[in-house]
């Protein structure tokens, strides 16, 4: 897909996606627990940039299911690396204030391992690493399958009065 093709693909909203979860994943309402500082990526829920679901595992690990519309469009017909970090940034971070931690991500590393392509549904996968002081590290990647897309490790830091 060209960026003219995603253009003109643009003008009409996408139609809807399965964003289902696996079996014995929870759905997990974000907003709730960080308000309107999700608009960035998950504030179009049926828009043609990002389309997310949250859930919690059994172990409680925050998961996703995002969509990548033609609006994230970098290289032709695949998804800006942008996109995938600002996808990361946001996961990562809400994984650690589902955790328990109100936070704010000090450092964001991402590896890029392979294109990821347009319109179709991948999960994002968190992990809480380490928590101690004020620091909160967490690993996520974003995968299909046994594709993995890119991965990427935060430094959060603990913010107080919040």
């Amino acid at each position: 897909m060209t960026k003219t093709t995603a253009k003109k693909v643009c003008t009409t909203l996408c139609p809807p996606v399965d964003l289902g979860g696996e079996a014995g994943w929870t759905p997990f309402d974000a907003p709730s627990l960080v308000g309107e500082s999700l608009r960035f990526v998950s504030g179009e829920p049926d828009g043609n940039r990002f389309r997310v679901r949250y859930y919690r595992d059994e172990e409680q690990q925050l998961k996703a299911r995002i969509w990548f519309g033609p609006e994230t469009e970098g290289p032709p017909g695949n998804a800006h690396g942008g996109s995938m970090a600002a996808v990361l940034d946001e996961v990562l971070g809400l994984a650690a204030w589902a955790a328990g931690y109100s936070i704010v991500v000090g450092n964001l590393n991402v590896s890029f391992r392979n294109l990821l392509p347009l319109q179709q549904v991948v999960t994002i996968e968190s992990r809480i690493i380490s928590a101690g002081g004020r620091k909160v590290k967490v690993h996520g990647r974003i995968c299909s399958g046994e594709t993995v897309y890119a991965e990427g490790e935060c430094l959060c830091i603990t913010i107080a009065g919040i």
